[in-house]
Parts: C-alpha cells; structure tokens; sequence
C-alpha cells in the first residue's frame, strides 16, 4: 500500500479589474498569481473577478462578489457590523471565533472541502483584510503577503534571509491587532509595557526594535558582501536582470557550467550567484544571476534587497532577459526598467534578450523582431544559442583590447596573476630580466600593469 500526498491547501482567487486595465494583462496578472499560489504549494479552486471603478473601501468587492467568494469558503458573505463581540475575558464568542485550521478545512455537502484561503490580486488595508476575513471565514494574503511568504520559503543565504525577515516586520507591524479586549496594563522592567501602553502598542515596538537589530546585521554581512563586489570590480562583469521566471538562471547554468537552481517557479533564485564565464575566451567574463522582479514588488523588499541587486548596477553589462512565450512581456519589460531605474541601474550598457522563442510559431517570432529589432531572439535549451552568445559576450569585452609586450620583473610577478586574470596572455616566456608577457587586453588594464611596472 504506498502513501499518498496530503491535499493542497485550496485558495480561491480574487481580482477587481480596475479602469485603464486591458482585459490580457488582467488576466496574466490572475495567472501569475495562480503560480505564484503554486509555488507556495497551494491548489487555486476558483476565481473571482469585478471589473470597478476603485477598489470597495471596506472589502474590495461589492456585496454580490462578495457572496460568491463567500461560497467557495464557507462564510457568510456578510462583513459583521461593529468590531467582534468578546466575552468576560477577551476572547472572541463562538459567533466570531477564528476560522479552522488549514489542516482541518470546512466541507461542501458533496464532501470537497472548502477554500481555506483567499488570495487577492491588490494590496489591500488592515481593515480590508480584516473584513475580507470575517466575511468569508478564510485567511487573506494580498499580493504583497504571497510574495513576502514566498521570499521567505526561497530564502536560502544569510542575507536574503535578513533582508526576507526586515521587509516581512515592516509589513506585519501596521497589522497588528489587539488582543486581550484591548486593555491597558502598566508594567515595569526592561521592555514591559508602560504606562497606558496597549498590548498592540508593545507588540509594534517590538517589531521595531526587532527591525533595527536586523538593520545592524545586515549592515554588517552587506559589508563583508560589498568587500567581496570590491575584489570584483577590477573584473569584466556582466548581470542577468528581469522579471521572475523569464530563464535567468538556465542562462547562467548554460553559459558558465554552474548548479545554478533551475526551476518553474516565481523567485527561485533570491541570493546573487556570481561564476565565470566558461569556456574562457580572451579575456574573463564574471556572470551574475539576480534575484527577479515581478509586478507591484512590494517596496520594502526592493529596499531591502538594494544591496544585492548593487551587483547589477556595478556590473559592466546588464543582459535583461525576458520571457517572449509570455503574453503579459512588454508589461513585464517595464517593471524591470522601472526596478533598474530606482537602483540606478538604468544608465549602463544594457542588451534585451528574448528567451523562450522555441515556443513561438513563425508569425509571432517575426512580429516580436519587428517590435524589438535590436534584441536578440534565442532560447537557452538551443546549444547554438548559448554558443551565440557567449561569443558576442566575448567580443563586448575585448572590442577595445590592445596587444603589448611585458616585462615583469621577477619580484613583481603578482602582476602576471593580474595580467591572467584581466587580459589574456598570448605568449608567456621566461629569462634573466624576467617573465616576458605578449598580452592582449582592454587598454586601462595595460595602462594600470605598467604603472605598477614603473613604480615597482
């Protein structure tokens, strides 16, 4: 007898299609939202969507959108009038006691167990949630909740997990609600509560001293990262950008050999990996994989993680990858400028690759070349692709390269490392005088190796 998989979660989404909103990038954002659900592990059951003027103030939808969600979960349908009734001690009556456990989700008559979980396609108010919630009987996470859960998940290295924790308190802290029927105790010692201090005053200024630790160490880690960028920057660097899932990293494992993780899912790369380019060619080419972008990233995570996307702005050559199979692309091509722009990383050398074009028909590939006429149209599955480009890669680097004749003394021969490492070495002899180097490299880097020569 062999074990079977626990059920997914069920969540049901809800969109509200706003003025201005064409009918394809609505519904690419509905998917999207679907697979960021998916990557989170949970199973979407329905959608629910209203197209609005602007978002209903007190629960997003009007009240028959509103009834229809609530089927899919077993609430009311109704937002209860007045804050929920508390008994002598504080907790709430039975009436508005907290929806079941996800593990333990409500039944239909016909036995599919309800949506325990309702995702919203916007960023909504602590009060909206909070109505949301009560209407349907099921949690609510807004856009900005699935993307902060899912950086969370995906955090794999010190700093990601710093930066995931710092922007997750600064979405938590305007959310907290109070408890204990919202009384005031006095207390004393060290962190207790003060005078006429509620328990959701306490819980806040605990987040934020929380928040200020993890601002010290982070500070602290960015700077052992910004030491690691410094050894870096005497390098040819060029940074993989764009939006998340658009194949950034099957790039980075195609062009430089590397385990980078390749998965189809939303942000499955969060930290910055950093490899060479491979095979090397004239000159060494350093290749980094970035953490991606997506719609209405929440602003504290771009805050957050600006010291990781710094090795993009400091990068010689930014490669923005987008997906062409996606129908939301040109939506999607903006979103990345707009992030590059508030890191300033939009002045810079910048090539558009469009990946995932083995899965356009021949019309649709001739319609995006005429649009993009100065991107490249590859895919990283094709061999002949990455070879393409791995050589245009190359002779970014070495269009300005010069050839000279070196002299190193034998008490320099740090500068022969440094010649491997930042030209390529045509011809390496050796004799009394020392070694004598035929190189090809960028004229700066010639210019920098005789200086030191002169000064040695």
């Amino acid at each position: 007898m062999t074990d079977t998989a626990p059920p997914r979660p069920r969540a049901v989404l809800l969109g509200v299609q706003l003025p201005g909103v064409p009918d394809v990038e609505f519904a690419s954002s509905l998917d999207e939202l679907a697979r960021l659900a998916k990557t989170l592990g949970l199973a979407v059951v329905a959608r629910v969507a209203q197209r609005r003027a602007r978002l209903e103030p007190g629960a997003v939808v009007g009240a028959g959108k509103l009834k229809e969600l609530a089927g899919w979960t077993g609430g009311t349908g109704v937002v209860p009038v007045g804050p929920p009734r508390r008994g002598a001690r504080g907790e709430p009556e039975e009436d508005d006691a907290e929806e079941p456990a996800l593990e333990e989700p409500q039944a239909t008559a016909d036995g599919e167990p309800r949506a325990a979980l309702v995702l919203v396609d916007h960023e909504l108010t602590p009060s909206q949630a909070r109505n949301l919630e009560r209407a349907t009987g099921a949690e609510v996470l807004d856009r900005t909740a699935v993307i902060l859960a899912i950086f969370q998940r995906h955090a794999r290295s010190r700093e990601a997990r710093l930066q995931v924790e710092i922007a997750r308190l600064a979405y938590v802290a305007p959310r907290l609600r109070e408890t204990g029927g919202g009384r005031d105790r006095q207390g004393g010692g060290i962190g207790g509560r003060g005078a006429g201090e509620s328990a959701s005053e306490l819980d806040r200024r605990k987040v934020r001293d929380r928040i200020a630790e993890l601002r010290t160490e982070l500070a602290r880690v960015e700077r052992e990262a910004g030491t690691r960028r410094k050894r870096r920057s005497q390098q040819n660097t060029v940074s993989l950008v764009g939006y998340t899932n658009a194949g950034k990293s099957s790039w980075m494992r195609a062009l430089t050999g590397s385990g980078a993780l390749v998965e189809d899912k939303l942000f499955a790369t969060l930290g910055t990996t950093v490899r060479a380019l491979q095979p090397e060619g004239a000159t060494r080419v350093l290749v980094s994989d970035t953490v991606g972008f997506i719609k209405h990233l929440p602003h504290d995570l771009v805050a957050s993680f600006r010291s990781t996307l710094d090795e993009a702005r400091e990068s010689d050559l930014l490669v923005h990858v987008v997906d062409a199979s996606d129908p939301a692309r040109e939506s999607q091509i903006e979103v990345t400028r707009e992030v590059l722009a508030s890191i300033d990383a939009a002045d810079g050398p910048r090539w558009m690759l469009f990946n995932k074009v083995d899965r356009l028909d021949t019309a649709a590939l001739e319609q995006l070349a005429a649009d993009h006429p100065d991107a490249w149209l590859l895919s990283a599955k094709r061999s002949d692709d990455v070879a393409r480009l791995r050589a245009e890669l190359l002779a970014f680097f070495e269009r300005d390269m010069e050839e000279a004749l070196l002299t190193v003394p034998y008490a320099l021969q740090r500068l022969v490392a440094e010649a491997h490492a930042r030209g390529h070495v045509l011809e390496e002899t050796h004799d009394a005088s020392g070694t004598q180097l035929r190189l090809r490299a960028a004229p700066g880097v010639l210019a920098r190796l005789r200086d030191a020569l002169r000064a040695g």
